[in-house]
């Protein structure tokens, strides 16, 4: 404990000081006035000569005990006017495991310059440092995983040094895995397991942004000390999505969404940049002049706040678009600029890698159906495949990157791919029509259905109104739990789709000759949608990028054509990261999980695989308001350093002044008093 006290209104009881102790001081220089009495004796004068001497003004205060009283009593009384406090620290037990957070939101800076996590390492010097003589510790550090740093030991050198290696990532949090390893220390603990023993102290060191919250159990006495300041700024990407126009591959459209975790509203220049990409890593950007500006109001804030900023003329805008032409493979890079005091850095910026334009190649495989080809040719795509079931059944196409089939179930497919169906079925999947139970060879349709619902969110159907769509039969199927329901009939699904290994199946299980979907204007609209979609899985979309905390992989394959053949090892080189990799004798290769936020390259470079981009992009992370209250409800919070700032835990003394100090000089003074008085 620091003893030496700290004071919250010591302005105020100075001003109350300053205007009571002269006050008092005063009261024993005046001259008290009497009047005169003729007496009988001279028994008197020697009294009265004395009383007139010690009321007469500007002479000496002779020592007088009831002044030293008076003002002892009236400085205890101020100093416990000015709230004296003192910060204590929390003394360990016999065992104890410190638990110390280093995901994403702890690299927030705003504890006097330094970051949460430097501050969570300094308290958790301090419980070693206050550890009793032959207590022990265990030191574990979390993310979205959790890492034993420092198993039980009694050697606090070691358990500094073990908290001093602590470094901090960009991953998510997680907190159920290091409780769990926590757990598994205490249940191994001989002094934790004593018969009659209070059990081990766990200190949770974090900002307690823990979506897992709520699905947490130890077996340790929970003691969480809340890190940060709720007055914060930090204004992250949330949000970042970008595709190629199928119809028009070199045109890019990049969207992103920020969100304002501050106390107050604020103005962000998002600035979007093209990198070039160096087979050598130096990738160069070159900003584009096109910046847009987004008001961005406080998530913190309630509908009402929102409403009264909207009636002042502050309009919230979390959200911008940018077109843009990408004649070559190129990062995007979309960042924010201009928010003095942003607290967290690795949610400021967002990057995508943008593969070269390639048109979407489409095949239909028919017999003959006037309405398809019609659609086909008016979606503007670069030479449509029209195909017999024939001429499929022989010589499959492999570089389609979207094949209709139109009445027609085919017995193979290739390895990956988008798949369309209309009235058909893909093999080799748990999607299968229901047949007769007496006669197996029968399968069996439903007639004469209408929609019932359809996904309006879905980007397949959004905007579509479905509700007109008759059907004159269709397949009664029977559905995996994986399959996702698209469009629902009175009598069964109609449209729904199906992911399975590396292959996407999107089923319409009627013909649609059998309808009356292609006199309708959603028929066309559908089919857009439909190519826009499906594109995702082609070279038309951005290359997926990663969460920290996700793992990358290398199809075998594609080593195939590296400069040199297949290496013995590929070297993984990004932010903070620079390890070799052997490669499997079999499989793909599995890249260790990304750490940081950035670019990462491979060595030798693969091709479709040049770079990984990871972004943030996390809500809960970038959302750096600490919580006060202990994740779960485990143990006890210390919440107090929330509002004042990186101090201990708050002690009053003010009450203890009064009571142990000034109702007991009262009480003398009194005495005195009386004393005189009677004497």
């Amino acid at each position: 404990m620091s003893w030496f006290p700290s004071f919250l209104t010591a302005q105020s009881a100075a001003i109350a000081a300053a205007i009571v102790l002269p006050a008092l001081i005063a009261l024993y220089f005046l001259k008290l006035r009497r009047k005169e009495y003729p007496v009988a004796s001279t028994f008197l004068w020697k009294k009265a000569v004395q009383d007139l001497q010690v009321n007469a003004p500007f002479q000496k205060l002779r020592r007088n005990l009831l002044l030293i009283l008076q003002l002892l009593l009236l400085l205890a009384l101020l100093i416990a006017f000015a709230r004296p406090v003192s910060f204590q620290k929390v003394t360990p037990g016999a065992s104890s495991v410190i638990l110390i957070d280093r995901s994403a939101s702890m690299s927030t800076k705003d504890i006097e310059g330094k970051s949460r996590l430097d501050e969570a390492k300094r308290r958790a010097g301090e419980i070693v440092d206050s550890m009793p003589r032959n207590a022990k510790a265990a030191v574990i550090a979390f993310d979205d995983s959790a890492d034993t740093v420092q198993t039980f030991t009694t050697d606090q050198q070691l358990l500094r040094n073990a908290i001093r290696s602590i470094e901090g990532t960009d991953r998510l949090t997680q907190l159920k895995t290091a409780l769990q390893l926590a757990d598994a220390a205490i249940a191994i603990d001989p002094e934790a397991l004593r018969p009659g023993a209070s059990g081990a102290d766990i200190f949770l060191f974090s900002d307690g942004r823990i979506p897992d919250a709520n699905n947490l159990t130890t077996t340790g006495n929970v003691r969480y000390e809340a890190l940060g300041s709720d007055k914060t700024k930090n204004v992250g990407i949330v949000a970042m999505s970008a595709r190629r126009n199928y119809e028009n591959p070199t045109d890019v459209q990049v969207f992103a969404r920020l969100a304002n975790f501050g106390p107050e509203p604020v103005q962000a220049d998002v600035v979007l940049s093209i990198g070039n990409i160096d087979p050598a890593g130096n990738d160069t950007f070159e900003t584009s002049q096109v910046k847009q500006t987004a008001t961005l109001l406080p998530v913190r804030w309630t509908e009402d706040q929102r409403r009264e900023s909207e009636k002042q003329g502050t309009i919230g805008r979390d959200s911008v678009e940018f077109k843009l032409e990408l004649t070559t493979a190129a990062i995007i890079r979309i960042e924010h600029k201009g928010v003095e005091g942003d607290a967290l850095a690795a949610d400021d910026v967002a990057q995508v890698i943008v593969p070269p334009p390639k048109r979407l190649s489409v095949t239909l495989v028919t017999n003959g159906n006037y309405f398809l080809e019609k659609a086909m040719n008016a979606l503007g795509l670069d030479k449509p495949n029209i195909i017999t079931p024939d001429v499929y059944a022989s010589n499959p196409p492999a570089d389609s990157d979207v094949i209709i089939f139109d009445h027609i179930s085919p017995k193979t497919l290739p390895q990956a791919g988008n798949f369309v169906y209309f009235g058909g079925l893909p093999p080799e999947t748990p999607l299968k029509q229901l047949a007769d139970v007496e006669r197996p060879e029968l399968v069996l349709f439903n007639t004469d259905d209408s929609v019932l619902d359809w996904k309006r969110d879905h980007p397949l159907l959004r905007g579509l109104n479905m509700s007109r769509l008759f059907v004159a039969e269709s397949m009664r199927l029977t559905l995996p739990p994986e399959a996702e329901v698209l469009i629902e009939g009175n009598k069964g699904p109609l449209v729904l789709l199906y992911r399975a290994d590396r292959r996407t199946h999107l089923v319409v299980s009627f013909d649609v000759l059998q309808s009356n979907w292609p006199l309708r204007e959603t028929f066309p609209y559908f089919l857009y949608n439909t190519m826009q979609f499906l594109a995702a899985g082609s070279e038309l979309n951005l290359r997926e990028s990663f969460q920290p905390g996700a793992t990358g992989r290398l199809p075998r394959g594609n080593f195939a054509r590296v400069v040199g053949g297949e290496p013995d090892a590929v070297k993984l080189i990004g932010p903070g990261e620079n390890r070799s990799i052997k490669m499997p004798e079999t499989g793909d290769l599995t890249l260790p999980p990304f750490a940081r936020v950035g670019l990462y390259r491979t060595e030798p470079s693969v091709p479709q695989f040049e770079r990984f981009a990871v972004n943030l992009l996390d809500d809960n992370e970038s959302n750096i308001q600490p919580s006060a209250t202990s994740p779960g409800g485990l143990g006890t919070a210390d919440s107090s350093r929330i509002a004042s700032g990186p101090d201990r835990r708050r002690v009053d003394w003010w009450w203890w002044i009064v009571v142990a100090v000034a109702l007991p000089l009262l009480f003398v003074e009194w005495w005195v008093y009386t004393r005189r008085i009677h004497a």
